[in-house]
Parts: C-alpha cells; structure tokens; sequence
C-alpha cells in the first residue's frame, strides 16, 4: 500500500471500544462459514492456509467492517470525526472510498508487471479499468481472477490492501452464486438484490469464505475421469519380461517383424498398433477426458514396447490392453523371455512418476531463448491439431465447430483464456516463447479477448 494510504491510525483506532469487539465480530463472519465447513479452528485454518495469510484475511475483514453501519455508527466516519486532523487530504479521500467502495471479482488483463493491469469486473457490469499496481502485478497473470476494491482516486485508481487470488472452480461458483442470489432474493435479506452494488456491499464475508475453503483443499476440483479411446479407463500397466538366458535382443526383435501391428520406431522400440480393420469404440463416459495416442496416418497406438538391456517392458493404458498384450506377446516370445513382472500406476501417480524423472534430468546445454522457440514451436503444433479434436471443457465439440455460434464463441473464449492462464503460472520458463494469439484469430475470436 502506498505511503499517502497509511492507515496506523485508523487500525489502531478500530482496537478501541465499541469498535474493537465489533471488529470481532466481522472477522467470526469472515472466518467462522470455512471454519466450520473443514472443521477446524481458526489456528488450524491459518496451518492450511498457511499463517502468511493472517495479513490479508484480517485486511478483508476491516475493509468490510469500513462500509458497515452498525447502531447507526461507522468507523470510518467516526474516525475522520474524531481523529481526521491528524489524517493528511489524501489518506481521508482513501478512507472514504474505502468506506464506499465494496468488494467485487474481477479479471485480470494487460498486465504490466511492477507497473499496471486491467480490471474487468465480472459482478457487475462496469468497463474495465487499468489500475496502478507495483506488488501484485509482479506475480499475476492474464485471466487470473482477484476479489479486491477499486479505489478511484484524483492520481488514478488503486487497488485496495486486501486481494484475493481465485481459482477458476471458487471464481465459478462466486459468480454462479451471485447470479443465483439476485434473481431468487430470500426473505432473509433485507435490501434490494437486483442492486448489484448493495448486494456487493452486504457479501463480504462470502469471498472470504469461499477462499478461504478453496486454500484450505476444500474445492480442489476432482481430477476428472481419463479414459482412452476405447472408452476404458485409465490405468497404466508397465510390463517387464526378463530376457531368458542366451537370448539376444536380435532373437526378440526377429520375432517381432512378424507382426503387423508393431511398427518399429527404432532398432530397439515399436509402437504396437490397432488393426486398421478394428472398429472404433464409442467413449462410454461423455464427460471424460480422452487420452489418446496416434501415429500421423492415424493408427490408434496400443502401447510401447522397449528393448532395453536384459528387459522388454510394454507399457500400456487400461487393464484391457494389458490383458491384450499379454495374449498377443506371451505365445508370441515363448521361452525368449520369462514370466512379467507387472506394474500399476494411477494417472495421478504417473504424473508425479514424470515429475521426479523431469526434475532428474540435467538442464539441456540449450540457449532459453533458443528452447522457448523450440517449445513454441511444439506447444503450436499440439494446439493447431486440438482445434481440430473434440474437447470435454467444450462439450466434447471441436473448438471450430464452437466457435461457429454466439453462445459457443463464449465458451471457447473461457477456454483460450484457461489454457493462457494455465501456461503463465506453470512456472516453465522455457514456455515463456508460448503465444495463443494466432489461435484467437484462427477461430475469429479475437474480439472477445
């Protein structure tokens, strides 16, 4: 926060009586809902959280506790009556548009990290509005989503001192929760919620709570159901056969030229194949995430199969398939190779299986910028065929075919914006070459951005 927003004053003002156990009360508001969902008190909420989050939470409260009239009193106008002398011009402006200025949701674009960022407030229906911000923008990224206050100032507007970080699950049901409240209002609250500002006002500690259980691992979005094109689900199986003593690889790999359905990639690695002649199966989860592998004609592959040392290893996706390889390579090898040794990893496990082996591998002697290229390059070829490819995000429609309607072009539009937002916070730098711009255009969307 900015020098001329000093607020020691006020803080230590609102430790007074009557102010002091009012303040104890918003802030049972503000943690009280997410405590109770998880089950834990305040201190363990703050271990889930994390105890740096004491600051911003509390900042929370008191800014909610600003706009509040309580027995027809008002802090901040209790404040400036009694203490505003001692406050410089710019600091009572502050604490008056804190003071008015409710709490909102907004999205972040444009950002200028340690310089600026656009708002745009997904509440309420305001035009976007660039805001002067050192701190925050150094770690936001396009399409992130905050609950803060915009503070509109002679200078410029600010951002106030309590921020929030949504994800996209809390930011979803924030906004669903209050398309809810104003069009069904129940008889408990007693203000017009068609007032989008007064209903803003009033709900304070709603995005307190709502991020407080998604920090805490409340709404951590379940991994969705994988399956494979065949529709079965995802279940790596790794089988290993020792090589039989006396056996040559050469002796293997003779036996393999037999088979149709193995196409050699290398000396030492095929990719075992569907029969063309093979009907395709329909995916019998439609809100499954399809994990599919296929060869340029677009063979459907099987599995892998590896020559490595005194081991052949299969490596396949689903027990099915596993139980295939193991009718198809069993009669096949004989007494080439012995009795498998048989692996089983969950999708989640594979992915932390991938992380300890990326974090082993030496960095490449490669140039960053050099690398980002490369991985551009990749990253826009991957993305060129999935416009392409149905997606689940999108109803399981190809991005093309959803971006011929207007409620479709919508959607597609939060797609672009999650995969954008996704990337910058992966940490990778060698994706920093990554741009989704010519996708936007590719699909006529650009406007929407």
């Amino acid at each position: 926060m900015p020098a001329t927003h000093d607020l020691s004053g006020l803080i230590k003002y609102a430790g007074r009586e009557p102010w002091k156990a009012r303040l104890d009360d918003c802030l049972a508001e503000h943690f009280g809902p997410a405590a109770d969902e998880l089950n834990v008190d305040f201190d363990e909420l703050l271990d889930l959280v994390g105890p740096h989050w004491e600051g911003p939470l509390w900042g929370c409260a008191f800014e909610d506790l600003l706009g509040r009239e309580i027995d027809g009193e008002n802090l901040a106008d209790d404040y400036l009556k009694r203490r505003g002398w001692n406050e410089t011009p710019s600091v009572k402006a502050y604490i008056k548009a804190l003071r008015d200025t409710p709490m909102s949701l907004y999205e972040v674009s444009e950002v200028v990290p340690g310089q600026s960022m656009r708002l745009r407030d997904l509440l309420q229906n305001d035009e976007p509005v660039t805001v002067q911000e050192r701190s925050a923008t150094r770690n936001l990224r396009n399409w992130d989503k905050i609950a803060t206050r915009l503070i509109m100032g002679r200078s410029g507007t600010v951002i106030s001192g309590a921020l929030l970080a949504f994800g996209p699950e809390a930011s979803a049901q924030l906004i669903d929760g209050f398309a809810r409240i104003g069009a069904q209002p129940g008889p408990e609250l007693h203000f017009d919620t068609t007032d989008r500002a007064a209903l803003l006002r009033h709900s304070a500690p709603l995005f307190t709570a709502t991020w407080l259980i998604e920090a805490a691992g409340g709404m951590r979005p379940a991994m969705p159901d994988f399956v494979n094109n065949d529709g079965d689900d995802i279940l790596f199986h790794r089988l290993v056969f020792p090589i039989s003593k006396g056996v040559k690889q050469k002796q293997i790999a003779a036996r393999f030229h037999t088979v149709p359905t193995l196409s050699p990639a290398s000396a030492k690695f095929w990719n075992w194949l569907e029969d063309k002649r093979a009907k395709p199966k329909k995916v019998a989860k439609p809100n499954a995430q399809v994990l599919a592998s296929t060869m340029d004609d677009g063979s459907t592959v099987l599995g892998n199969v590896d020559l490595a040392g005194r081991f052949l290893t299969i490596e396949v996706n689903s027990a099915k398939r596993a139980e295939r390889a193991r009718h198809l390579f069993i009669p096949l090898l004989g007494d080439l190779v012995q009795a498998p040794l048989t692996e089983i990893l969950t999708v989640a496990q594979m992915m932390e299986e991938q992380d300890r082996e990326r974090e082993a591998i030496a960095e490449p002697e490669i140039p960053l910028a050099e690398m980002q290229r490369i991985v551009g390059e990749m990253m826009d070829r991957q993305y060129r065929q999935v416009l392409d490819e149905p997606v689940p995000a999108l109803g399981n429609k190809t991005p093309r075919q959803m971006a011929r309607t207007k409620a479709g072009r919508a959607k597609v539009r939060e797609w672009l914006k999650y995969i954008e937002n996704m990337t910058a916070k992966s940490g990778n730098e060698q994706m920093g070459g990554c741009s989704f711009s010519w996708i936007w255009d590719e699909l006529g969307v650009a406007d929407l951005r």
